[in-house]
């Protein structure tokens, strides 16, 4: 349902409060002109968020939709949510809230744009060109203003949106994650897993050697199943060991069945299962997101019935790196956080999100922040790199954003 229409300049605005709204194949032309797409952005997964109750108003996401309309073609459009909590975000600004509270100030609602529950770096702002794109940024803004919110956020930008992000004036900021890219020294593809080993110090080589072979010691073997050959009895199993992940931890399970029979129905092509098994009985499960069109692979899901050493290196490193190598696919991100990951040859690459702040001297103060936050993770990147695993010691932190 359209929540309002107002005309600029050559556009129509219009706020929507439901995914449903927009024609999926407008929404995914768009996708396709970005510089740096993604599954998670595609109609069919966002809007499995809303369709099955995961990011809804009743869970702290009310969709807002924003959208540019020239002549009543789509122009341009983004994921916007009004958040009253920062849960599902990945970049974290509690802080930033507290400092409001302690102010007497309201942080909550904010507005945010990304895609819930999903650290993957992407194209956040769809638009038909950059200089549209910068129209939707200060639509954006001028919505927030005109709400009256503290705040707008968007995460894990591409370039372009970043540089759309900057030119209205808000504030960027840095994290990092690991991720594995098929980049030999010599410019062709590895000759296998074995191959990729031989980049590694002989350190890091015995280690994951000694990894792999605690699980298969532990007569553990894995089973990989393509999204369109997948089972119910697969996706029931995965689901369970979902389930079983955040139980462990004591919090319930940001993503629901529901959403799980969404995507598989609508984007079967874009998910990879790993099981592993012990004497024909499932243990463990592993899901990856594909997208084959640009040969890049996720690691997303996780969860065990059954404690085996290593076993979660197997899953979600091991096993999807060495299918990639197979497959030709060109890289593999492994999610949010997790230095642990630099030893299984996963490399730091810098990720960036935007920052709007309404209030001025609460702008300032962060953006102060943000300057000694930068500064501090250009010190850790540089601490990352004299780390790497790589024999011969590479570039520091690979640019997201530049497409490296």
């Amino acid at each position: 349902m359209e929540s309002f229409k107002q005309s600029s300049g050559d556009y129509v605005t219009r706020v929507l409060s439901s995914p449903a709204d927009v024609p999926p194949s407008d929404w995914d032309r768009l996708l396709s002109l970005s510089d740096h797409p993604s599954p998670f952005m595609q109609h069919a997964y966002l809007s499995g968020m809303d369709a099955s109750g995961c990011a809804r108003p009743e869970t702290g996401w009310t969709a807002q939709w924003l959208t540019l309309w020239r002549h009543d073609r789509l122009a341009a459009a983004c994921p916007l949510y009004l958040k009253d909590h920062s849960y599902g975000e990945y970049v974290f600004d509690w802080a930033w809230a507290r400092a409001y509270a302690d102010h007497g100030l309201d942080y909550f609602p904010k507005a945010l744009v990304a895609v819930p529950f999903t650290p993957v770096p992407g194209s956040r702002l769809l638009a038909v060109d950059q200089g549209t794109r910068k129209a939707l940024v200060h639509a954006l803004i001028e919505h927030v203003r005109n709400l009256g919110l503290s705040s707008l956020h968007l995460l894990f930008g591409s370039e372009d949106d970043i540089r759309a992000c900057e030119d209205a004036g808000m504030m960027v900021r840095q994290t990092v994650q690991f991720h594995w890219q098929d980049h030999p020294p010599d410019g062709e593809r590895w000759n296998g897993f074995d191959g990729f080993l031989g980049s590694l110090t002989q350190e890091k080589r015995k280690k994951i050697r000694q990894e792999r072979r605690k699980v298969s010691d532990a007569g553990v073997t894995l089973r990989c199943v393509e999204g369109p050959n997948l089972s119910d009895s697969d996706w029931d199993f995965f689901q369970r060991c979902y389930q079983r992940t955040y139980a462990e931890h004591g919090n319930p399970p940001y993503l629901n069945a529901a959403f799980f029979d969404h995507v598989r129905r609508t984007m079967p092509q874009n998910w990879l299962l790993f099981i592993a098994e012990r004497e024909g009985r499932a243990l463990a499960s592993s899901l990856i997101a594909l997208d084959p069109q640009h040969r890049v692979a996720f690691g997303r899901y996780w969860g065990a019935l059954e404690r085996v050493d290593c076993l979660h290196f197997e899953c979600c490193y091991y096993a999807p790196i060495e299918w990639c190598i197979r497959h030709g696919y060109q890289r593999f991100e492994g999610g949010a956080q997790g230095e642990h990951k630099m030893s299984r040859a996963l490399l730091p690459v810098v990720t960036r999100s935007a920052h709007w702040l309404r209030h001025s001297a609460f702008a300032d103060a962060v953006q102060h922040y943000l300057a000694r936050e930068g500064a501090g993770m250009e010190a850790y990147l540089a601490h990352l790199a004299h780390r790497s695993p790589l024999k011969k010691p590479g570039q520091g932190a690979i640019d997201e954003n530049s497409g490296a």
